[in-house]
Parts: structure tokens; C-alpha cells; sequence
């Protein structure tokens, strides 16, 4: 793993807690900075000399909204195949750019305005608090980090150990979502149960209960934030609107119980929807 924008107040101390967790991060980059160290890391100036003096094929980044498609397309130039990026207020059409053009050099991209990913025991790239986390066999797909780990809690306390968690992040428009990670998940041999954490906007929901309904197998429960929200108010996530009758919650619910998915009422429900 690389470190964009690692001399920085948040790069530093997150390259070090993941570097603490078992991650095993190789170094990362800092303009100008080229030839110093944080934490015994080295800093490059650049991701092509970063990538080629360490063959990392991961990056998270921790630079401003202005300069993070610019990262993310430096990264996926430089050969990088998973790209987080943690920065939230990217334009909207920065962020289709930049992910168009990660598409087309093979990465992946998770997020923006996301808290990452962790394989609890394993490695995290992200800012998630490795203590909740427990290794295990479910597997959690998220829009919303403080939910991850408000829901990882009650999984935890339950004994319900996780695979691997990942929060693709609240804005309109991100990188991986449910679909293809529903996919993943499906496929994955260390995963035997999947939790989906919804919000209201968008129709990211209904399309995973249509591919859920066609293609997994695997014990699927869900959760969907924002119950209570008014039509045609934003709530939190700028992808959380809700616009007319689209995007609410109602229909999430409706779509996801259609496809014989149980949907808990409130985040504590989790575990005992999986235990039956």
C-alpha cells in the first residue's frame, strides 16, 4: 500500500495505524518531499517513481477534495489496482472523470467520502477503528462509515466475526458499489453471510435486490438509513436525497423484502436476522 499525500496531519497518523494493524504499507507520496521518511517510510515525489521502486498495487488517498482526481488518475496511470479515496466534496462530474479513467487503466476504485476497507486480522486501507472489528465470515457492504461500525459492534458483540467490510462511500457518484461487490462477495470462499447498509437516494438498493434476487445464494440482511427523512431533503450524504417518490426508503425496503431479503428495523437487529 501507498500513502498519497503521507506527510500530511491525516496521511501520517492513518499510514502509521494501518501500518499497526498488519498492513503492510510500503511508503507514499508527498510533492516536494521526494527523498524523506515518515515513520521509516520513504516519500516519493510521485506515484510512477512510488510504484516502481516498491511494486505496490494499492493506494489510499489522504489530499484535498481539489486535488483528488488528479490523484486518483496518477495513481491508476502508475499501474495502482485499488484506489481509496477517502476525501469527501469532489465535484461530481471530477469524480465520473477520474473513475472512467481508473476503469479504463484495469483499477478499482472505492469510495470518495468513504471510510475504507478491512479484512479484520488481515489488513485495513482506510480510516475504520480496527477494535470493533473481528475476523470471521460475513461479509458487509456500506454507504455509510459510522454505521459500518455501529453495525460491526453488534456483530462483534454477537460472535459474528467479519471478512471483510467495506464502505463505498455516501457521494452520488462513486467506484465500486453494491453491485459488483454483492458479486465478490458471492464468490469470496471466506464469506458464508452478507450484510447491506443502505440510505435513502439513488436506486443503488433496488438494483442490488434485483441482482441478489438472480444471482446470490448466500444469506443476505439488510438495513436502510433513513426512515424517517422528508421528500426533497438531503440528509448527511450528498447522495442521500430523496427526490419525489424515488429514493426513499419505503421503496428500498419494498424492492429488498420482494427479494426475500430480511431488512432490520434498527442497526441492533443485524445479528438476529443472520442467526435465523
Amino acid at each position: 500500500l501507498l500513502v498519497q499525500g503521507i506527510t500530511g496531519r491525516d496521511g501520517h497518523f492513518h499510514a502509521v495505524k494501518m501500518k499497526e494493524y498488519g498492513t503492510n504499507v510500503v511508503g507514499g507520496t508527498s510533492p516536494g518531499k521526494g527523498g524523506s521518511t515518515v515513520d521509516g517510510l520513504p516519500v516519493f515525489n510521485t506515484m510512477y517513481e512510488a510504484v516502481e521502486k516498491t511494486q505496490a498495487n494499492a493506494s489510499i488517498l489522504f489530499v484535498p477534495a481539489s486535488y483528488a482526481a488528479d490523484a486518483i488518475m496518477e495513481a491508476a496511470d502508475a499501474g495502482i489496482r485499488i484506489i481509496v479515496c477517502i476525501a469527501e466534496g469532489i465535484p461530481t462530474l471530477d469524480v465520473i472523470k477520474a473513475h472512467q479513467f481508473a476503469e479504463q487503466k484495469g483499477a478499482m476504485l472505492i469510495g470518495p467520502n468513504c471510510p475504507g476497507l478491512i479484512s479484520p486480522g488481515k489488513s485495513m486501507v482506510g480510516i475504520l477503528p480496527g477494535q470493533v472489528f473481528l475476523e470471521g465470515n460475513v461479509g458487509v457492504i456500506s454507504r455509510s462509515g459510522t454505521l459500518t461500525y455501529e453495525i460491526v459492534y453488534h456483530l462483534t458483540a454477537n460472535g459474528m466475526g467479519q471478512s471483510t467490510a467495506i464502505g463505498i462511500g455516501g457521494d452520488p457518484v462513486v467506484g465500486l458499489h453494491f453491485r459488483q461487490l454483492l458479486e465478490m462477495f458471492q464468490n469470496d470462499p471466506e464469506t458464508e453471510a452478507i450484510v447491506l447498509i443502505g440510505e435513502i437516494g439513488g436506486n443503488a438498493e433496488e438494483q442490488a435486490a434485483e441482482y441478489i434476487r438472480n444471482n446470490v445464494t448466500k444469506p443476505v440482511v439488510a438495513f436502510i438509513a433513513g426512515q424517517s427523512a422528508p421528500p426533497g431533503k438531503q440528509m448527511g450524504h450528498a447522495g442521500a436525497i430523496i427526490s419525489g417518490s424515488s429514493g426513499s426508503a419505503k421503496e428500498k425496503i419494498e424492492s429488498l423484502e420482494a427479494a426475500g431479503i430480511r431488512v432490520a428495523q434498527e442497526p441492533s437487529d443485524i445479528p438476529k436476522l443472520l442467526k435465523r
